[in-house]
């Protein structure tokens, strides 16, 4: 794996998660799923990824070659044997960078294999050998790459706050910038869409990440988490008007008209663009899991702008701004307003809407009764355990 990017190309074993995720996928046609196939096979012969393609084999998704497979571990085998006998040479004859570098080509040719405990173990030696915070922070990268081909959630996470407490020590912007996107990604791909938000706003002007995706992608994850994340100004200050955001979302289709639309309250155009992106994100293998959530929450923002402009309004308008039917409009609602999403009634013999918007005053005041009547109570358990 290449922990850098600076050739701008996505890191080829991310490409490769990708397309094994498109082949679980029953909806990609079987057509599509020929090419995947060949180019999946491609991608595990180049690398000899022997225990990757003895899974696939298991799991029905390639063809098992027993003679390939042995040519792969036989090559493999070789290398390694080459690589122990550098790194055996480094030890007596060189200095501490070389076996440093010794080290760190066999945790490189482990990834590359597809070993990953093996190469988790090696990364763990190579930071041994390894005294600079910047070479330290590429051993991170290293690893939460691993993490992100697995989609291993944990090992994610260790890492992160293994390179945030690196950054204590020290570290280069141009690192801390990158750890950004990843963190944004790993909040994403575990429904923190909140966060996720943030981290990639902070990193637009910044973003040199390209291992893990396209410039073209890094906006379109920004603009779908931005939109159910941050408020009506916070999203025209940040989103709207941003200059590196309008000088890409037009490459990405439908998602200019989703943002603009849903701004300048053409709902209409909206549910359309709306429509437009719900494939993408189902063949995204970060934001498929999450695919129902995600619809139900846009849904809910729109909806709740389009309220917030009314004390109460038919049925009947609403549906007509929204292009879609009232029979639609009263079923989506109720669900939302049973949910507790949505602040508003039904009056369904006149067919009106009325908004009854909390009162934040009083909801606090409330909140502050109850925190203080919870303490109330904890007092007086812990003075009857003092009494005793």
């Amino acid at each position: 794996m290449d922990g850098g990017g600076e050739d701008g190309k996505q890191q080829p074993h991310l490409v490769l998660a990708h397309k094994l995720f498109l082949l679980s996928r029953s909806d990609v046609d079987d057509l599509a799923k020929v090419d995947l196939r060949a180019d999946v096979l491609a991608a595990v012969k180049s690398d000899d990824m022997a225990a990757l393609y003895e899974s696939l084999a298991a799991d029905g998704v390639l063809e098992m070659d027993a003679a390939l497979l042995a040519e792969m571990r036989a090559r493999i085998d070789e290398e390694i044997r080459k690589l122990d006998e550098k790194i055996a040479d480094a030890e007596e004859n060189l200095g501490e960078s070389e076996v440093r570098e010794a080290h760190l080509a066999r945790s490189l040719y482990f990834i590359r294999v597809g070993e990953k405990e093996k190469a988790l173990e090696q990364l763990k030696v190579t930071e041994g050998k390894t005294v600079a915070v910047g070479q330290k922070m590429d051993l991170v990268f290293y690893t939460l790459q691993i993490g992100l081909f697995y989609m291993d959630f944990d090992l994610i996470s260790k890492s992160i706050d293994k390179a945030k407490n690196l950054f204590e020590e020290g570290g280069d912007w141009e690192r801390k910038n990158r750890l950004k996107v990843y963190e944004g990604l790993y909040c994403m791909a575990t429904r923190n869409f909140k966060k996720a938000a943030s981290l990639f706003l902070d990193s637009i002007s910044t973003f040199t990440t390209y291992e893990l995706f396209t410039y073209d992608t890094f906006i379109f994850y920004t603009v779908l988490t931005s939109v159910i994340s941050l408020d009506r100004v916070s999203l025209k200050q940040k989103v709207v008007d941003a200059p590196e955001i309008l000088a890409v979302i037009g490459k990405v289709p439908h998602l200019s008209e989703f943002l603009n639309s849903l701004y300048n309250c053409q709902y209409k155009s909206f549910f359309i663009a709306f429509s437009g992106l719900t494939e993408p994100i189902k063949l995204d293998r970060y934001l498929q899991p999450h695919f129902r959530y995600y619809m139900r929450e846009v849904r809910i923002v729109v909806y709740s702008q389009f309220l917030e402009s009314y004390k109460s309004v038919t049925m009947e308008a609403m549906a007509a701004a929204f292009g879609v039917t009232v029979d639609f409009i009263d079923q989506e609602l109720s669900r939302f307003i049973a949910a507790g999403k949505l602040h508003c009634k039904i009056d369904k013999v006149a067919g009106v809407l009325e908004t009854n918007r909390p009162d934040a005053r009083n909801a606090f005041y409330q909140a502050t009764i109850k925190q203080g009547d919870f303490l109330l109570n904890r007092i007086q358990k812990l003075s009857r355990v003092i009494d005793l």
